[in-house]
């Protein structure tokens, strides 16, 4: 019988996806990579669904790849870890990255691997104080993936994403919030409340503003000044159309609160 390795609820615009295999710190095999591509189907398809909140299970967050479900015993052929990455890891990335409204990542553990790299693609990343982030691939020979090439740099800077990658010593929650790497360190017993009340709040508010700001933002990473004016434009006009924009308007016209609707 499949064990359920991701549970999904949705409520009140809010769906929480938890990553449910605690005895290995959640880390990733092919059956909870096909119930995760699953879960961010369903929410992508659910219209009523206006944020994303990932947390994990137990003491971890995730621990990456779950190497028990690999062999690499000496004398057998090599496994072909591109490949693995071409059907499950980058399709995963890229499915949260381009998801239409915002992801909240609650991280209440160690996050390691492609586990770090996942929890750092999300939008805005809360993490416990006692929660760690490490990118342990150096340690078998091996490079970050998930997106961890791109994404470091980018957060960090070149010379402590090399470090990160090329010791992968561990980084504590305290520490990736004073570098810019996640958007609050929050104390263990509050992390769930806080990630909470954050997902309550973009329920609330004009999602289709917010993942147009996403795209506009990603844009930015590879276009020029001039490139992304354009692209400020194209999406401005787009974000100008929608309902949201005008309740917002008349609510400020008004003098009273915002009620969006998120279309």
């Amino acid at each position: 019988m499949t064990e359920q390795s991701v549970l999904l609820d949705i409520d009140q615009g809010i769906a929480k996806v938890t990553l449910n295999r605690p005895q290995s710190l959640n880390s990733f095999n092919v059956d909870m990579h096909e119930q995760m591509r699953a879960a961010l189907k369903t929410i992508r398809n659910d219209a009523s669904v206006r944020v994303l909140l990932l947390t994990g299970n137990g003491r971890g967050f995730c621990a990456g790849q779950d190497l028990s479900d690999r062999s690499v015993k000496p004398g057998e052929a090599a496994p072909d870890l591109g490949l693995s990455i071409e059907k499950y890891y980058n399709p995963l990335l890229q499915s949260l990255r381009d998801l239409p409204m915002p992801v909240v990542c609650a991280v209440n553990g160690v996050a390691a691997g492609a586990g770090a790299n996942i929890a750092l693609a999300c939008d805005i990343t809360l993490a416990a104080r006692s929660a760690s982030f490490i990118q342990a691939f150096c340690k078998i020979g091996l490079i970050p993936d998930s997106g961890g090439t791109w994404t470091l740099p980018r957060l960090v800077g070149m010379a402590r994403a090399k470090g990160l990658a090329m010791l992968g010593d561990k980084l504590s929650a305290e520490q990736a919030e004073q570098w810019g790497m996640i958007w609050q360190c929050v104390d263990d017993d509050d992390l769930q409340a806080e990630a909470m009340k954050l997902a309550r709040h973009f329920a609330s508010q004009p999602t289709k503003g917010l993942a147009l700001i996403k795209r506009a933002l990603h844009a930015s990473a590879t276009n020029s000044f001039e490139e992304q004016a354009l692209v400020e434009r194209d999406l401005q006009r787009l974000a100008g159309r929608t309902n949201d924009y005008r309740e917002g308007v008349a609510a400020f016209m008004e003098k009273r609160a915002p009620e969006f609707k998120g279309n």
